[in-house]
């Protein structure tokens, strides 16, 4: 087990400051990053006056014109509370129009932006498309829409560039490069760039509430938080920052489905605010299975369960045993439906990745390259849409970037999930592919993106991936922030690390600490046996380290010979324990390894 420090303790630093520090946050803005506020959120012009004029004037006379308005639904986390902040947003200014000519459109697979729906969209004539966290780069697809005699409106974050004054679609993003012809120079036009679609359509909501004078649009920020933090966007931003916390104070949860989901978690939420941490385990994750294995109509219950105005329809029961003709409400139906759904997914995961880890073991993959790619046939039962979350997972276990692809029917190329791996420094693995010149395409975020590879061009991009990252460690590593020798574990600076754990989020990862050369006898270990076994090993300072789900054999292992002694090196997480009115520190175990051992301790 390796594990080595991010940085070298600053004497100087408490501490928090240490841990902040070591990702990335200016240590004369640590304070601030703190204590963020209001001010903090960037002006909803920031995103080009021109462009938001354009955009709430197109939509405003749509509205006056009672023409039929779609809004495309993108298969993802972000993409669900995105169209819902807009949807419920409209309802509250436009209640009518909203319920009689605006519709919304959902993927019926793990589709993205307008390219599978564009036949569809002309068929029905619709006036406006508004296409929230997706469609900035579907030029084609614009283009067919405009000539149909429809408009486009995209409220997105993706990476594009862009004709300042592209004439087939209001292209609202932060991430865009735009392009001034006449002047002959591009620029971004947004000071952040690490806002998901949820942000970037609450901001238009914001210019709306503006333009109408109304003040409807912080009604959402639970939905913000829940689309920045599903899209995994870098909280070293304050701004980004300040948008999920503030989202996730209960008083500003008020979605019915977020509600729900915090409802039927409240044993494992508490009643404090809810987390980042809490919410990419209890609330993202149950949206992500439905849009990635549930049905088209299971899908449509999970979305319409946002929308305010649905929510609390009462639609035919689907609960076990219920009898006939008994009803629920839709968001009941949709909290029930999300477990079910993911039960289902890891299911299928955990049988794929059985399968894959097999073909891993056969091919020597893991000590061929530094990338680990797995090439799957066109006909494979590997489903399309758990891939990126089984290259996550490999990502994870195996520390390097991961490509799961398939190969096309007509057998030209290879198609599918990639992700980067940030714990060894590839922060842009998007970036990486598309500079080696070999791949089709590569698109989406800089560390989960959608990747295309000529059949001919896989063994030249792995040699030159290889080479690029010659001198990253085969052999995982924990980057820890401190480093403590055997029972020295300090506990004011567990506590102060474990008070960060309302901050840590993307970029601003949980700390980790390690525990060298700990000597554990008989007397320290108490194992408690419920439905699941923890072992406690107590120190002479108070403090405790905890082991969660350990097996019979790992209990055997760890349990010292009465006299004698195993020697342990540790990597945890810092947390507090309060408990009939005292406050101690914990250590939970991430991992550990026995270094030594005696069968007797003098």
């Amino acid at each position: 087990m390796k594990y080595q420090l991010i940085n070298k303790i600053n004497p100087n630093y408490s501490p928090i400051e240490q841990v902040l520090t070591n990702r990335g946050i200016d240590i004369g803005k640590i304070g601030h990053y703190l204590e963020t506020t209001d001010d903090d959120i960037t002006d909803p012009a920031s995103f080009g006056e021109e462009l938001m004029r354009a955009a709430v004037k197109t939509l405003v006379q749509a509205i006056a014109a009672e023409d039929d308005v779609v809004v495309i639904v993108d298969c993802d986390c972000d993409g669900y509370t995105s169209a819902a902040i807009l949807i419920n947003y409209l309802y509250d200014c436009f209640p009518a129009w909203t319920q009689n000519h605006l519709q919304w459109y959902l993927h019926s697979g793990k589709q993205h932006g307008l390219r599978d729906c564009t036949d569809w969209i002309i068929k029905h004539n619709f006036k406006l498309v508004i296409a929230p966290d997706s469609a900035s780069n579907d030029f084609q697809q614009h283009e067919d829409i405009v000539n149909s005699g429809g408009r486009v409106i995209v409220l997105d974050h993706h990476d594009v560039t862009i004709p300042l004054n592209y004439p087939n679609a209001i292209v609202i993003n932060n991430n865009a490069l735009y392009e001034d012809t006449e002047k002959n120079e591009s620029h971004f036009i947004h000071p952040n760039r690490a806002l998901s679609g949820a942000a970037v359509t609450w901001q238009f909501c914001r210019y709306l509430d503006k333009c109408l004078k109304k003040d409807y649009a912080n009604n959402y920020l639970d939905l913000v938080a829940i689309g920045n933090q599903g899209d995994m966007m870098d909280c070293r931003e304050i701004e980004t920052k300040h948008l999920i916390m503030k989202g996730l104070k209960r008083e500003n949860i008020k979605n019915p489905f977020i509600t729900a989901l915090v409802d039927k978690n409240v044993f494992k939420l508490g009643d404090g605010d809810i987390t980042p941490i809490d919410a990419s385990f209890y609330i993202v994750p149950f949206i992500n299975a439905m849009v990635r294995s549930g049905t088209l109509e299971e899908k449509k219950v999970l979305f319409e369960s946002m929308i305010k105005y649905r929510a609390f329809e009462r639609i035919e029961s689907t609960k076990r045993g219920h009898q006939f003709g008994e009803t629920e409400t839709l968001v009941t139906q949709a909290a029930r439906l999300v477990t079910n759904v993911k039960n289902r997914q890891g299911k299928i995961v955990d049988g794929s990745i059985e399968k894959l880890e097999q073909i891993i073991k056969e091919k020597h993959l893991l000590e061929s390259h530094k990338v680990l790619i797995l090439l799957l046939p066109h006909d494979t039962d590997i489903p399309a849409e758990v891939r990126g979350l089984i290259a996550n997972k490999f990502m994870a276990k195996y520390q390097r970037p991961v490509c799961i692809l398939t190969q096309t029917p007509d057998g030209s190329s290879y198609q599918g999930s990639a992700r980067g791996c940030d714990m060894v420094g590839i922060t842009d693995f998007k970036q990486d592919c598309l500079d080696s010149k070999l791949v089709d395409y590569a698109q989406g975020h800089p560390g989960a993106f959608g990747l295309g590879i000529p059949v001919d061009n896989v063994t030249k991009l792995l040699e030159t991936l290889d080479e690029k990252f010659k001198d990253i460690s085969s052999e995982p590593i924990y980057y820890v922030d401190y480093i403590f020798d055997g029972e020295d574990v300090k506990s004011d600076v567990v506590l102060q690390i474990a008070s960060l754990k309302s901050v840590f989020s993307t970029n601003v990862n949980e700390a980790l600490v390690a525990v060298k050369g700990l000597k554990v006898t008989n007397d320290m270990i108490t194992v408690y046996r419920k439905k699941t076994n923890t072992l406690k090993i107590s120190l002479s300072n108070g403090m405790t380290i905890i082991k969660f789900c350990v097996t019979e054999d790992e209990i055997d292992r760890l349990t010292p010979d009465e006299m004698g002694y195993i020697e342990l090196d540790i990597i945890g997480t810092c947390q507090i324990n309060n408990f009939n009115g005292y406050t101690t520190p914990q250590l939970f175990i991430e991992d550990l390894e026995i270094t030594d051992s005696s069968a007797y301790y003098f």
